[in-house]
């Protein structure tokens, strides 16, 4: 009898102790990153993608954990095996900085970025005193160029919206002061493949837009030089965001024109570009990047005052620049790399 009871309350101690040693191991270890294999021609963006991370999101937090491992530029090794950030636990990356600053802890509701992305949390002032004009390309009567994906129409006027939208939350989060020149009262960001098209955009602060083109481009022109009148003495640039269309064979890069009488845009230029090509490095190490920096005779590019930055995503004949475009992650991740860009533009060719 006294047996049977000193052997229960001998299981019953080791339960016990098997219990306290469960809920006191350190958090870490029930959280551990999940570990995979890099394959041969893996980068970054590759890899979080085939897993299902966003990596505009988790790019950051992916090199943070794997720093020790990783190649020149932190590239991947392949056989290697990689930590991957958990989704679940880990905060998401929000500062586009190269050095983040502490966050002021000041948000801001802006209304035209949609009811999900309208609040708009300051993570840093690496961009205070910085004034950006954007404007999406065509909008109002023009669609712009027009491609096809998985049976349903692409129109540029609603991707570089989106994309232009992305970047002006991208810059306010850093501390930037921005107009968005091209308007659109009920889009919002959007995290769809297929954007819906309408034509109820308007020029700032709220002009219809004119069908003919000469009109709309002297509009927005002169919407952009009666603000920079008022900001006058400003760090200032104007960024026009488009999508070009070639023959069904040209697969392009982004690119970039400038005026060719404007030292200053050439040199902003040259910096986004060189961020595009060290960022798309990063992600995808043996993609390669072709864009360029050129001049060009554009009237909203030769007739803004501030310094001008025209802006082509793409090409939207080319499957893969559509590609490019419809996918959420990847306009979010332009405008994430751009923003890079533009941050050392602001440091560095005032």
């Amino acid at each position: 009898m006294f047996g049977s009871n000193l052997h229960i309350k001998s299981v019953t101690k080791i339960l016990f102790i098997l219990f306290l040693a469960i809920i006191l191991l350190p958090l870490n270890s029930l959280s551990q990153s999940k570990e995979v294999v890099a394959l041969k021609g893996d980068g970054i963006y590759r890899l979080l993608t085939r897993y299902g991370l966003s990596s505009s999101e988790y790019m950051d937090d992916f090199i943070a954990l794997n720093k020790t491992s990783l190649g020149k530029n932190n590239t991947l090794l392949a056989g290697v095996k990689y930590k991957l950030p958990d989704s679940a636990n880990l905060p998401k990356a929000s500062t586009t900085s190269a050095t983040p600053s502490k966050g002021t802890g000041k948000v801001v509701h802006y209304d035209i970025f949609g009811s999900k992305y309208a609040d708009v949390e300051i993570v840093s002032n690496d961009l205070k005193g910085a004034v950006y004009y954007l404007v999406g390309g065509h909008g109002g009567p023009d669609p712009g160029a027009v491609g096809k994906y998985n049976g349903y129409h692409v129109y540029e006027d609603e991707y570089a919206y989106d994309v232009t939208l992305r970047l002006a939350r991208k810059l306010i989060e850093n501390g930037a002061t921005v107009y968005m020149i091209t308007r659109d009262k009920n889009d919002g960001i959007r995290d769809d493949y297929s954007l819906k098209a309408d034509k109820d955009e308007v020029c700032y602060p709220n002009l219809r837009i004119p069908l003919n083109q000469t009109k709309r481009l002297r509009q927005r022109t002169d919407a952009v030089n009666q603000l920079y009148k008022k900001h006058k003495g400003s760090f200032q640039r104007m960024i026009a965001v488009h999508v070009d269309s070639r023959s069904r064979s040209e697969n392009i890069d982004i690119f970039f024109y400038h005026d060719k009488r404007s030292e200053t845009g050439e040199k902003a230029c040259k910096i986004l570009r060189n961020t595009i090509e060290k960022k798309y490095h990063e992600a995808q190490p043996n993609r390669g990047y072709t864009g360029t920096v050129s001049t060009r005779n554009l009237y909203v590019v030769r007739s803004t005052w501030p310094t001008a930055i025209f802006i082509e995503l793409g090409n939207m004949n080319h499957q893969r620049d559509v590609k490019r475009l419809v996918i959420p992650d990847n306009r979010q991740a332009v405008a994430n790399w751009l923003t890079y860009g533009l941050i050392t533009d602001y440091k560095t060719n005032k």
